[in-house]
This record gives structure tokens, C-alpha cells and sequence, in this order.
């Protein structure tokens, strides 16, 4: 990861012009900082099935953090959750404005498309790559979450309909990106759509624990704004702060048993990377 993330700092999206900010807005969010952890699930199947393509894979990973971030900047805006701190820092709108930050947000949604299109890997490979991003990132998933998450402010869904926000909002990115990671090391049919299922329930533990973090983090310790979801319907909302933490145990139990069955390189991987994730909130 250190590699990727130096990776990341070296290949920047720029955009010189006259403008006074846009420039420095583009990149002022993904160079905060933040987890990557999209983009570690994607290399972490690339390493553990073709490590040879790691270097190709990197813009592909950049891209993945890239659509992430800029859905950030959108949630974090007025119109939507109206946050003032991400990653540790003030959110774009309020660093420069809500026009900037908006545009920021088309731009590197695009500009992510545009490094899967440019990554030296086989063509079918991108065309599939470009497939899964745009259709979980979109109306096939977080769009579509985040346009149910925003409509049904203030109004109590049904615990399945919960899921449902959820698992298009935050899980299917997350399934995506393992999926990604399949397509980039050619792994056959059956084991992407068995990394996209895994995907899924590690998306809605992450949610579950993103949850709990914003009832019970200062912002401080979150590094974003929190206390922001009484309107919403997380988890807490709907199942209490220790019945949430229920579901994020039995949850993680559920992955570590679908991890077991994976190959050793991946379980591997894996275990690194979601070991702080599996029981956070305890």
C-alpha cells in the first residue's frame, strides 16, 4: 500500500488553467488522505492471483478512490448532509464553494473512467471494469442507494429496506471492488460473483460500523463531521446503539467463516486488511 499510495501522490488529476482553485480543489480531497480501502480490496485479489499485474492495476485502484471520493464531496454538500470536516479537513464547499466543490465531484467521477480506459491491460478487461464501476457506482448501486438514503429522511423504513439503502449506498462499491480485482487477475465467472457476494456483507459490516462510529466518535476521532444521521436511516436509528453492535458481531462472524473458505494468498490478504474492521466498534 505504500506503494500504491505513493503512486497515488505522483498521478494527481491536474487541470491547469486560469481558474484561481480548481486546480487545487481537484486534488485537495484524495491528497487528505483516507483509508483506500476500496482500492486495497481490489489489489489485494491482483496480488494474491496475478501479481504481475500489480503496477497495471494501480490506475485502475486510482480510480476506485478517485469515484469514492467524489461521491464524498456530493454527500458532504448543503444539499445532501451539509458537513464541514472530511479526512481531518474542511469539505471542499467549505474550503472554497459549493459550485467548486460540485464540479470537483462531476470531474473526478469522470476522470476515473478515464484512467480504467488508459490502464495497460487487455481491452476486454477494461470494458468490464468500465461495466461493474458504472453500474454499481450508478443506478445499479450507490446512486440509487444515496437518492433512497436522501428521500427517506425522517421517514422509518422497514429493517429490509435498510439493508436495501444499504447495500446499493456503501455495499455494492465495496463488492465492485473485489470484483474489479477478479476481472484485472481473469479469475472465471463463478469466483467473481463469489468475491461480489463476500463484497456485499463486508460493505454492510462497514456500514453498521460507520453507524456506530457517528453516534458515538467525536469528530475529532472520526475525522468527519458525526452526530449527523439523527434523520436518517442508519442502523443505530433502527436498532439501537447495542442492537447495532449485535449485527456488526454476527456480521463479522459471517465473514471471517466465508473468508476461511478462500484460498490461503487471498484469506491472507484479506485477514490483513479487514482485521481492523471486523470488531472496531468493541
Amino acid at each position: 500500500m505504500q506503494r500504491f499510495e505513493a503512486y497515488l501522490l505522483a498521478n494527481l488529476p491536474k487541470a491547469p488553467s486560469f481558474h484561481p482553485t480548481f486546480d487545487e480543489a481537484l486534488s485537495a480531497m484524495l491528497a487528505a488522505g483516507g483509508k483506500r480501502f476500496r482500492p486495497r480490496l481490489l489489489l489485494a485479489v491482483v496480488d494474491a492471483y496475478a501479481p504481475l499485474l500489480r503496477e497495471g492495476a494501480y490506475p485502475v485502484a486510482m480510480a476506485l478512490e478517485m469515484f469514492h471520493t467524489y461521491s464524498l464531496i456530493h454527500d458532504d454538500l448543503p444539499v445532501m448532509d451539509d458537513a464541514d470536516l472530511r479526512r481531518g479537513e474542511p469539505t471542499l464547499h467549505r474550503r472554497f464553494d459549493e459550485v467548486t466543490a460540485v464540479l470537483v465531484g462531476d470531474a473526478l467521477n469522470t476522470h476515473a473512467f478515464y484512467l480504467i480506459a488508459t490502464a495497460p491491460l487487455h481491452s476486454d478487461a477494461k470494458a468490464a471494469l468500465v461495466e461493474t464501476l458504472a453500474y454499481n457506482g450508478g443506478i445499479g448501486g450507490m446512486v440509487l442507494g444515496q437518492a433512497i438514503d436522501c428521500h427517506f429522511e425522517g421517514v422509518k423504513l422497514t429493517p429490509e429496506q435498510v439493508d436495501f439503502l444499504h447495500e446499493y449506498k456503501t455495499g455494492r462499491l465495496i463488492a465492485a471492488s473485489l470484483k474489479m480485482g477478479a476481472i484485472i487477475a481473469s479469475l472465471d465467472g463463478a469466483m467473481q460473483k463469489r468475491l461480489y457476494d463476500f463484497g456485499l456483507d463486508v460493505g454492510l459490516l462497514f456500514q453498521i460500523q460507520d453507524d456506530i462510529i457517528d453516534a458515538t466518535r467525536s469528530e475529532a476521532d472520526a475525522g468527519k463531521t458525526t452526530g449527523n444521521d439523527e434523520a436518517k436511516n442508519s442502523y443505530v436509528n433502527h436498532f439501537g446503539l447495542e442492537g447495532s453492535m449485535e449485527r456488526a458481531d454476527a456480521l463479522a462472524r459471517k465473514v471471517e467463516m466465508e473468508m476461511a473458505d478462500f484460498d490461503e494468498a487471498l484469506r491472507e490478504r484479506l485477514a490483513i486488511l479487514l482485521e481492523g474492521y471486523l470488531y472496531r466498534h468493541r
